[in-house]
Order: C-alpha cells, then sequence, then structure tokens
C-alpha cells in the first residue's frame, strides 16, 4: 500500500487548502496531513484522493469531503485519550482521524458489507479501534458513557439514545436534517437533563438508517 512523495506532496496542498477554509486546529490538520485517503477509495477515484470532494465507497455510501471531516472534528473539540463513540464508521477514514489524535474510539456501522471491510482495513494501515455492528440510533449503552460522540451521517432529528449516553460535559457533533442538506449541530450536555445546542452551517450527508429501515 504504497505512499508516494507525491501522494504527500498533494496531501500537503489539501491541508494548505483547509487551513485557508478556516480550519485551525493544528491536531486536527496534522492528523489529516498523516493519512493517505488514497487507500481508502477505489481505485477508479486514487487521482481525486486529494481534491476536498466526497467520493464513492460503495453501498450507498460516501468517503467524506475532508473539510467536512475536519470541520466536524474540530467541532468536537477533541482531548487526548477522551473516549469517542462514532456513528457511521463508512471508509474508516474519520475514525482514523480521531485514532491518531489519541482517542479512544468505538465506531458503529449498519451496512455489514462495509463494517466487515473496514473492520479489516483500517488496523492494516495501524489505526486501531472497537468496530461495533449494530444500528446508529441506538449507539453503544453498554459502553456508555462518552466523552464526545460524533454523527457522519445525516439524522432527522438528534437522537436521544445518543444524547443519554454522553457525559455531562460532552459534545456531540450531528449533521440535522432529513432534505438534502443537513445544519451541522454541536450538542453540549450542560446537566443530565440539560443540554445546549448550537446550528455551524450546512452540510450534506448520506441518510442515517436504521437496521428496520435497512431491511436487516
Amino acid at each position: 500500500m504504497e505512499d508516494s512523495f507525491r501522494h504527500q506532496g498533494l496531501r500537503k496542498q489539501l491541508i494548505e487548502q483547509l487551513s485557508e477554509k478556516g480550519i485551525y486546529n493544528t491536531d486536527v490538520l496534522d492528523a489529516l496531513n498523516k493519512i493517505p485517503r488514497h487507500l481508502f477509495m477505489d481505485n477508479a477515484f486514487v487521482s481525486f484522493a486529494y481534491q476536498d470532494k466526497a467520493f464513492p465507497i460503495g453501498s450507498g455510501q460516501t468517503i467524506s469531503q475532508p473539510y467536512t471531516v475536519a470541520f466536524q472534528t474540530q467541532l468536537l473539540d477533541l482531548k487526548h485519550y477522551e473516549k469517542v463513540l462514532e456513528v457511521g464508521t463508512g471508509s474508516g477514514y474519520q475514525a482514523a482521524v480521531l485514532t491518531l489524535m489519541h482517542a479512544d474510539v468505538y465506531t458503529i456501522e449498519r451496512q455489514r458489507e462495509l463494517f466487515l471491510k473496514t473492520k479489516k482495513f483500517l488496523p492494516e494501515l495501524g489505526y486501531n479501534c472497537r468496530f461495533v455492528y449494530g444500528d446508529g440510533y441506538k449507539g453503544l449503552p453498554n459502553l456508555a458513557p462518552f466523552d464526545k460522540i460524533i454523527i457522519t451521517c445525516g439524522a432527522p432529528f438528534v437522537p436521544e439514545d445518543l444524547v443519554a449516553q454522553l457525559k455531562v460535559g460532552g459534545r456531540m457533533v450531528a449533521p440535522i436534517g432529513d432534505g438534502d442538506m443537513q445544519v451541522m449541530h454541536l450538542i453540549e450536555k450542560i446537566t443530565e437533563t440539560e443540554t445546549r445546542i448550537t446550528t455551524h452551517g450546512e452540510f450534506s450527508f448520506v441518510p442515517m438508517l436504521n437496521k428496520r429501515e435497512n431491511g436487516n
């Protein structure tokens, strides 16, 4: 699995673009600069790997636009060794970023084919996290609470089961909306019964589906 000087040079250009677009967290930029994004994509798209665009990865899913990954991660305000739940493993690119930032990552995926592929692939690249096949709406109550939760697919509403699994003082970043565009939400848990919600612009994600809707 080659990561050539050309790939590294293209990655550096991408990081400069992200910085110009407002990504200022150096830990986030450093993580994206280290990850060979071309290895997460089908060979047909490798030449586009370091463009700031989303691309298909199979099973009706996409690898997110680098800016979107960087924006969500920056909004998460991650600290070293925090316990993080990612909803929507997909290609594993976001999980790799979180892992490189020294998080204790639990990632859940409802598409079985993607789950099996990414569970095998990520550790081969040296990114180790806990993989779970299941319904993202339900989260992982047996492993809660989490310091941070990140949803990487469009949810039609804020999943209350996930809010319940967040520590007091924790943050959840989630794109909310059931159309083609979602609004990025930051949900901060103030007390066990109180949250503060702020919105941070529009983004486009594939929809978040549960097992029933997926026909499983």
